[in-house]
């Protein structure tokens, strides 16, 4: 009976053993991905922010201005590209909508992402875009790659149509969670009018033609959770300038909008909220499970080969019977 109660757990131990790896190399890679029907949106602030009266082409301080971010995944555009990419792939329609303390619209400027849902590696297909514009990403943008590491990365900057090197800065403590600090600027670039303004009869293209230029800096820091690769926290410090061209009036540049562009306090709250969920999913594929596996197989080995060993003992020798007593005569 123990015999075959140590085969049994033999069987088992090494059925953990193997199904270890199985979920960290196997199983993992195929299902940590980006659902291709997230929803998201952020809200970020500028106080005390620099912005531009399009009526008197002045700038003037404000006291904040509001920019929301929504990512909406575009489930019917996805299943297109798939058939033809032979991957799980994500489409984000994005919108960055920005507006001034009075409410009016400052710029809005629409994006398509279009990435590999395991590795958030851009695909590129058609539709692929920002602010109508078709482009050819390189490197990442929003998110980083599930297991984010400790080196820089290429993220792609929207106002400017390119990639640039973000740089890892180190390692932090935000809110509880360890995260991976990252940094990148990117220098005064001349870049296109949104294609919608905020004043009424002033087109891109009426700009274009006074000879007026847009300018464009900013130093961007995000806080990544590096288990998910999600941003828990993220800041710009950002700066436009218009420059030339008869609309200044003869002025050489006026700042089209300055500012720190910092979360929302209670976005912020449910960003790392949503994150920890999240990375306890992640981290049951990459370490909980596997680990938890592999110690049972190899406590079930162990018991497995103390069975073995009990029942191979030889028995122990019955105790002689004592011989019942001669009879004794007279």
């Amino acid at each position: 009976m123990r015999r075959k109660a140590s085969l049994v757990l033999l069987a088992f131990a090494v059925f953990f053993a193997a199904l270890s790896p199985l979920l960290r190399y196997y199983a993992y890679p195929r299902l940590a991905k980006i659902p291709a029907d997230q929803y998201q949106d952020m809200v970020l602030v500028a106080k005390g922010a620099t912005l531009l009266d399009y009526g008197t082409m002045k700038a003037r301080k404000v006291s904040e201005v509001t920019i929301v971010q929504t990512l909406k995944g575009n489930v019917e555009a996805s299943q297109q590209i798939e058939k033809t990419a032979g991957r799980d792939v994500v489409v984000w329609d994005g919108l960055s909508y920005v507006q001034g303390p009075d409410g009016k619209m400052v710029s809005k400027i629409p994006e398509r992402y279009i990435f590999d849902a395991h590795s958030q590696d851009p695909v590129h297909a058609t539709g692929e875009m920002v602010d109508g514009d078709p482009v050819k990403r390189d490197g990442i943008e929003f998110k980083w790659p599930f297991l984010t590491q400790k080196r820089d990365y290429e993220y792609f900057d929207a106002q400017t149509r390119t990639t640039n090197p973000i740089h890892y800065k180190g390692t932090q403590d935000f809110r509880g969670l360890k995260v991976y600090y990252f940094e990148q600027t990117v220098p005064w670039t001349k870049v296109p009018f949104p294609k919608t303004m905020p004043v009424k009869g002033i087109t891109p293209e009426s700009v274009a033609k006074t000879g007026t230029t847009r300018w464009y800096t900013t130093v961007r820091k995000f806080w990544v959770e590096p288990v998910t690769g999600a941003p828990v926290y993220g800041e710009e410090i950002h700066k436009e300038e218009l420059r030339g061209g008869t609309l200044l009036g003869g002025r050489d540049k006026v700042t089209a909008f300055a500012g720190h562009v910092k979360m929302r306090e209670d976005y912020i709250e449910h960003t790392v909220n949503l994150v920890k969920s999240n990375r306890t999913l992640v981290l049951l594929l990459t370490s909980y499970l596997p680990w938890g596996f592999l110690t049972l197989g190899i406590l079930l080995l162990a018991l497995s080969f103390w069975l073995e060993a009990r029942s191979r003992r030889p028995a122990d020798p019955a105790p002689a019977e004592s011989a019942a007593p001669e009879p004794v005569s007279a």
